[in-house]
């Protein structure tokens, strides 16, 4: 299982991905977690408040961007 996380001054992703297929990611702009697995599998389901998390995780990163912006300066 993989996480791939990454951000910009005006976007972001966070996603989880199981052996190269995408089984959550973070809808940033409707504000939810979506799960796009096909009805034909076991349905994996991920904790309560993985969006929130997904969230906080953005704004550490902008936060890193802007620190990592200054120091280049």
């Amino acid at each position: 299982r993989f996480r791939i996380a990454g951000c910009s001054d005006s976007d972001g992703e966070e996603m989880y991905t199981l052996d190269g297929e995408e089984k959550w990611y973070a809808d940033f702009i409707n504000k939810k977690g979506v799960e796009p697995q096909p009805s034909f599998i076991d349905h994996i389901s991920y904790v309560e408040g993985t969006y929130e998390s997904a969230e906080a995780d953005q704004q550490v990163c902008r936060q890193n961007l802007k620190l990592s912006a200054k120091a280049m300066k």
